[in-house]
């Protein structure tokens, strides 16, 4: 017989930790020990401070999984980050799935590239088109690694949003910039429950793909503003299978 439990994952990103941060991000992090089961860590994590980010996380005792964000590859290098993650018993997520306690996660960082019929198409000058193939490389890792996963519970996380919906409320004209529609696709084709992203500092705190699934914005920014009175996470509560008998 299985049975099943309630698991409660909790997503945040954007956290962009400096030198200043030191100190700062504990106690706004430590209350996630309560209040879930599973920390996701939703890109942008760090200016280059790696370090300072690793210490910082020392105040979560659930399991964490991350992804990167743009920001973490401004440098260039950002196995730095993620050997560091790594290091601290985070689990990064590149095109790659795992579970914990019976829910599945599937994540990458995505792309950006426009919504829609204002989706940027791999037409004419070679930049374009290789602005365009990192949208679809994105778009086929997501598909790869939503397609291993076995589990009855599912969770997508990125760092761009897969839809137009969630980026409402920042200015129109930088959209293109927050994500694409191409992620939206592979999500179609291998339904989860739930979809975390960040980037959208002043977008929309949720929203729903064409096919229905809740996708959340979770940047730490948004998540202060709009919600100030609760910690700085959102937490989505799960049935998962948890043992047969």
């Amino acid at each position: 017989m299985t049975t099943t439990a309630k698991v409660r994952v909790a997503a945040v990103g954007d956290l962009h930790v400096t030198r200043e941060s030191l100190g700062r991000l504990q106690p706004l992090l430590a209350p996630v020990n309560d209040l879930a089961d599973v920390l996701i860590l939703r890109g942008d994590l760090t200016a280059e401070e790696a370090d300072v980010l690793v210490r910082e996380l020392a105040a979560v005792r659930v399991p964490m999984l991350a992804v990167l964000g743009n920001h973490d590859y401004e440098s260039g290098t950002p196995e730095i980050v993620e050997r560091a993650l790594t290091a601290a018993g985070v689990k990064v997520l590149d095109g790659s799935a795992c579970e914990i306690r019976g829910v599945g996660f599937a994540g990458v960082k995505g792309f950006c590239g426009g919504y829609g019929r204002a989706t940027l198409g791999a037409w004419g000058e070679r930049g374009v088109k290789a602005f365009v193939q990192e949208a679809l490389d994105e778009a086929r890792k997501l598909e790869s690694a939503l397609a291993r996963l076995r589990t009855p519970r599912r969770v997508a996380v990125l760092h761009y949003s897969p839809i137009e919906g969630t980026v409402v409320g920042e200015p129109p004209v930088i959209y293109p910039f927050l994500g694409t529609s191409r992620l939206e696709g592979p999500l179609n084709r291998y339904p989860v429950d739930v979809i975390f992203h960040g980037h959208a500092h002043r977008g929309a705190p949720e929203g729903r793909t064409v096919g229905g699934i809740p996708v959340y914005t979770v940047a730490m920014p948004l998540l202060r503003r709009t919600a100030p009175e609760h910690p700085p996470f959102r937490v989505v509560e799960l049935d998962a299978a948890t043992a047969t008998v």
